[in-house]
């Protein structure tokens, strides 16, 4: 049973847009947190943002104010959209359901897919 797929990885240019969506099973959309993650090559993953069943959002630092995290509850759906994006940013990206410490998303992934590739040539 495939939990979460994420699609609409690819290459752009520097400061090109992209969104990235993520299938979820309705036992894992419903989770209380959602979020995604990239890891670029040598790198330690990063949580980069999350979202909760209220709506309300957080981001990292590094991606506050490009990136836009959001869901369809119809569609058991989670988006991404990425604008103004960097060579930097590119990654795997990957969507999780996260864990909660009170009422708060942290960025520890209870189950995640296996990604999308995200490229960003300068």
């Amino acid at each position: 049973d495939v939990q979460l797929v994420e699609t609409g990885g690819g290459l752009v240019q520097a400061g090109g847009s992209l969104r990235l969506s993520c299938v979820a099973s309705a036992n894992t959309y419903s989770s209380y947190c959602l979020g995604w993650f990239r890891q670029a090559p040598g790198e330690e993953r990063e949580g980069i943002a999350s979202i909760d069943s209220d709506g309300y959002t957080n981001y990292a630092d590094s991606v506050k104010g490009r990136f836009t995290i959001a869901k369809d509850d119809a569609k058991n759906t989670l988006y991404l959209e990425m604008n103004s994006l960097k060579p930097q940013d590119t990654a795997v990206y990957s969507c999780a359901s996260l864990k909660v410490v009170g009422s708060s998303c942290i960025y520890e992934s209870i189950i995640a897919g296996q990604g999308t590739q995200v490229t960003v040539s300068s």
